[in-house]
């Protein structure tokens, strides 16, 4: 059978890694690139056997993610982020794509399943979510986005695997609200840094969009009262990006300060 290499980006993870190192027990390697954790993420990984790598500048989550991708030693690759699982199932079918290494395809997308608050999110555009992870190592590789990174297949379509990925990673509202302050921000020095410009107009008309897009259109409304959550909160995250985006665009148009009275 190919070998395979699973690898993850973490910085301060202590609280998932191990579930998620022990999900992959079947890989022939497991590859941690830390960005200087202050917790016990570099330990409990290696206390599970991973090899792991310590970075401490972070160039943002497609170049580390390629940094980690280059460390891997073996032909396939599955990329996860820490508060992902892989059930039973989905190691099966992982399995089954290595034993078939026929080159048929290069690289498979997996179908990933989220919880919110506690919940599994079925609607809100949130499933079916296909996600391009297991790939042959030489074929792909992350686009250098700062945040929302993708791979890049060299050539060919991916196959798809039905079996569901697990994702918890939002197990309160906070860590929502940590989340989205980090992706609105790196969104929006990325494209300041390319020249685009945004209206606050635009930014309160995305963040419209995108609730009336994810609770009627992708049928948010069926998951119930969390669903109104997570479809008021990506609303709120598509205002945030374009937000800090116009912030960005007028850093320098700052208002005078009024004299003293």
């Amino acid at each position: 059978m190919p070998q395979l290499s699973v690898i993850i980006i973490t910085f301060n993870e202590a609280a998932n890694i191990e579930a998620c190192l022990q999900s992959v027990s079947f890989a022939d390697e497991v590859l941690v690139l830390d960005s200087g954790s202050t917790d016990r993420t570099v330990e409990l990984a290696r206390g599970l056997g991973a090899v792991v790598h310590v970075s401490t500048d972070w160039p943002g989550f497609g170049p580390q993610k390629n940094r980690a991708l280059e460390l891997a030693r073996y032909p396939w690759v599955l990329s996860l982020d820490a508060d992902e699982r892989v059930p039973p199932a989905l190691g099966q079918q992982i399995r089954a794509v290595l034993l078939a290494d026929q080159g048929a395809n290069a690289a498979y997308e997996i179908a990933r399943l989220t919880q919110f608050c506690g919940r599994w999110i079925r609607h809100c555009g949130w499933t079916p979510d296909y996600v391009l992870r297991l790939f042959r190592r030489d074929a792909a590789r992350f686009s250098d986005d700062l945040v929302h990174e993708r791979v890049l297949l060299k050539q060919g379509v991916p196959g798809r695997l039905t079996a569901p990925l697990l994702h918890y990673s939002y197990p309160t509202p906070a860590h929502y609200w940590r989340k989205l302050e980090q992706y609105s921000q790196a969104w929006a020095q990325q494209r300041f840094a390319l020249g685009q410009n945004t209206s606050m107009a635009r930014a309160g008309l995305a963040g419209v969009v995108a609730f009336l897009r994810s609770y009627f259109f992708r049928l948010g409304f069926l998951d119930g009262a969390m669903g109104f959550a997570v479809c008021a909160m990506q609303a709120q995250a598509a205002f945030g990006k374009y937000f800090a985006l116009y912030c960005l665009n007028h850093k320098n148009d700052i208002s005078p300060i009024p004299p003293s009275v």
